[in-house]
């Protein structure tokens, strides 16, 4: 397709509204209506977008204007919606909440902006009448140019308080319902600390998938909303830089093997992240420090992503194959490179919040200890003390941290360790020393997105490369 691609925004008032199940039921309708729907889900989020590519049937990006910048957002959107029929833009939090309160700096709305994409506004409506439209207009008028083309009223309590929102929000001259969702309409979704927990084919069946279809369909105006993405604008055309999925590639394609952890444990990955590695010439082996006990051979890194280790303490633990091949590929000189959750792996140990401690890789001089309420949330900004596998020293990346769990024991420069960067929360001035680094080891909280440092992708795999040519 040309870059005139049919798109739309699903975006909230807040967050709870019932974004990601309008999002992932509207999805599965158009699917099977016969279009391809290209998903993308706006901000850092992990778990939204799986159940976006479920409903798809293709990989869900994030679109994250802090963290990647607008050349990048705009490129990629234009990449992997090309071959689609529709693009679907799943907003985050509230539809200008982003990385500041003053500004909507990595927000929604600002993604709207960026690709032209008309937005459907999902509000609660329970307990509200003419009070509605007096919360729409609020969202309408905040900023100007508002995208806002038409609203959908969740938790509606009856046909009478459907056709009343109605004409509130056409005395008001606001954009018009485009669907009103009552009370229990769709399935429940299930949730844990973080929010929803990462879908699966086990609790997220092609029944439920079509459960949530069939009440949009019921519910929405589906043709109202097909013809608002129909009718967008083109949209910025792409900007004039090599896609990271075109780069020549660092190495010949598959020489250099990076093991990725994927399985319950671990499953937190950008795909464009995954894609730059391949892009540089890596080829990405999956195993499951869960489920299997030896690693893939011949490889020259492992790379250990964030998930639910807690989730699966005990199995870890149990697994004393998998603990022992990943040492003795550490002792032997192996690149590894743990995010959050991967950092729990790499350490000593888990407590989990029943007291219990299970054993780890033992790697990292540190205890991991799960909280009851959450210690991180926010970007961060990462600045690199030294060369490591994400550039050189002084290079500057962005990602964002969201974890319950905390160290109990800090390292030390007598156990060799040094901090891997330097970090600074947004608003905040002062950095704080963050991240394990020794040899050809790098753990740190951060999830950092490759779109934020052009290099950071050949980095890697330039980094992992260099046992093989020792």
């Amino acid at each position: 397709m040309s870059g005139n691609i049919p798109r739309i925004v699903i975006a909230g008032t807040q967050s709870g509204v019932g974004k990601t199940s309008i999002s992932t039921g509207l999805t599965r309708a158009l699917i099977r209506r016969g279009l391809r729907v290209q998903t993308f889900k706006a901000g850092p989020d992990f778990l939204d977008p799986t159940y976006l590519a479920l409903a798809s049937g293709r990989p869900c990006y994030n679109l994250d204007g802090w963290m990647c910048g607008r050349p990048y957002v705009c490129e990629l959107f234009q990449a992997k919606a090309a071959s689609a029929d529709l693009a679907l833009i799943e907003g985050v939090m509230g539809l200008y909440d982003g990385a500041s309160p003053e500004t909507s700096e990595g927000s929604t709305a600002e993604i709207a902006r960026w690709l032209e994409a008309p937005v459907l506004l999902v509000a609660n409506a329970k307990g509200m009448a003419r009070s509605f439209a007096a919360m729409v207009k609020g969202y309408q008028t905040f900023e100007p140019g508002s995208p806002i083309a038409a609203v959908i009223a969740n938790q509606c309590g009856s046909e009478r308080h459907a056709a009343w929102l109605s004409e509130a929000l056409a005395s008001a001259d606001l954009p018009r319902l485009a669907g009103t969702v009552p009370h229990g309409a769709f399935p429940v979704l299930p949730s844990r600390r973080l929010g929803l927990v990462t879908a699966d084919k086990t609790n997220l069946d092609p029944s439920t998938l079509d459960a949530l279809a069939d009440a949009v369909e019921r519910h929405l105006d589906v043709p109202a909303i097909l013809k608002l993405a129909q009718n967008s604008s083109s949209g910025e055309a792409p900007v004039q830089r090599k896609n990271p999925s075109q780069r020549s590639p660092v190495f010949p394609a598959g020489k250099i093997r990076i093991g990725i952890a994927l399985d319950q444990a671990f499953h937190f990955y950008y795909p464009d992240n995954l894609e730059a590695l391949e892009a540089s010439g890596a080829c990405l082996v999956p195993f499951s420090p869960i489920g299997e006990a030896r690693l893939p051979d011949n490889l020259s890194m492992l790379y250990f992503g964030g998930g639910y280790p807690e989730e699966h303490a005990a199995e870890l633990s149990a697994n004393d194959a998998m603990r022992e091949a990943a040492c003795q590929f550490a002792a032997a000189g192996g690149a590894i490179y743990a995010e959050c959750g991967g950092l729990m792996y790499l350490a000593q140990g888990i407590e989990t919040p029943d007291g219990m401690r299970h054993r780890m890789l033992g790697i990292l001089p540190v205890w991991t200890r799960m909280l009851a309420k959450r210690k991180a949330l926010g970007y961060v900004e990462v600045k690199l003390n030294a060369a490591t596998f994400l550039g050189e020293a002084g290079d500057q990346l962005r990602g964002h941290e969201f974890h319950y769990s905390e160290l109990i024991e800090a390292a030390t420069p007598d156990h060799g360790w040094q901090p891997a960067y330097e970090t600074r929360y947004r608003r905040q001035s002062e950095t704080i020393p963050a991240g394990f680094q020794r040899g050809r080891i790098l753990a740190g909280y951060a999830h950092v997105h490759f779109g934020s440092h052009p290099k950071a992708a050949e980095s890697i795999v330039e980094f992992a490369a260099r046992r093989d040519r020792s």
